[in-house]
């Protein structure tokens, strides 16, 4: 599949992974459209790349508003590159010295990451069917992201390995789901990234974090996903799979 010329939806694209990618596949040619609740750093991001580039409203948990971001990337032309970063994190433990864990917080993670990704690839997928089949036969490619978390969780992230093993578990099906219609599906589960979900952690958390990584021994880089979003893009063998960006590392229990 070709980036340029292409639409691409990249829900949750106004910031960290999600811009970083949007920024790699408008210089590859692709009109973008960026679906996100953050209104500012949205209108932002688009305004900062220009022609090519929109900004629509969108939770990815709402299937009216995941259309309208759908309908919005077709005005340019057909839909055939989507990719999900849309997500948010919880930690609590099963149990605490409080007792369970709270119920509401982890159906929360579940409805963002989980619902909220199908729910962004169905709607993707729908319009991506209707496509002309390119010169290499395909209509569309989506990619999704987990997490290391999905395989090596640790103490306190229940919910959201839950929610990523979910995706993870989610892409193979798709794949064979879709591939009648020409439609690859695969999933990055990247480690321990420089994104807003770190913004928080003093700079001796991080550098812990990054020792904890064998090589190299730093935080990824969002651009560094997005170099590898655009090669599914354009790796035509490439679909059901699920590829780990994350240094070899494997995540201790905390």
């Amino acid at each position: 599949m070709k980036i340029d010329g292409a639409s691409a939806l990249i829900a949750g694209g106004a910031s960290g992974l999600g811009a970083a990618t949007t920024r790699r596949l408008h210089a590859g040619g692709a009109d973008v459209t960026i679906a996100d609740l953050n209104e500012e750093k949205g209108n932002a991001l688009a305004e900062e790349l220009g022609e090519r580039a929109r900004f629509v409203l969108c939770n990815v948990t709402d299937s009216d508003q995941v259309q309208a971001a759908v309908a919005t990337t077709r005005e340019t032309g057909e839909l055939r590159i989507c990719v999900c970063c849309a997500g948010i994190g919880w930690a609590e433990r099963t149990v605490h010295k409080n007792g369970p864990h709270n119920l509401d917080p982890f159906k929360g993670v579940i409805e963002v990451n989980l619902i909220g990704t199908f729910n962004v690839m169905r709607n993707a997928a729908a319009a991506m069917q209707e496509n002309e089949p390119d010169e290499g036969g395909e209509r569309g490619v989506i990619i999704n992201t987990a997490s290391v978390a999905a395989y090596d969780g640790q103490i306190g992230q229940i919910a959201y390995s839950a929610s990523k093993g979910g995706i993870v578990a989610m892409t193979l099906p798709a794949a064979r789901d879709l591939s009648r219609a020409a439609i690859r599906v695969c999933t990055i589960a990247p480690g321990i990234f420089e994104t807003p979900l770190l913004g928080g952690l003093s700079e001796e958390t991080r550098a812990s974090l990054a020792a904890s990584i064998p090589h190299p021994q730093r935080l990824g880089r969002p651009d560094e996903y997005a170099e590898l979003a655009a090669h599914i893009v354009e790796n035509g063998m490439l679909n059901g799979e699920v590829i780990r960006l994350d240094g070899a590392l494997r995540m201790p229990p905390r």
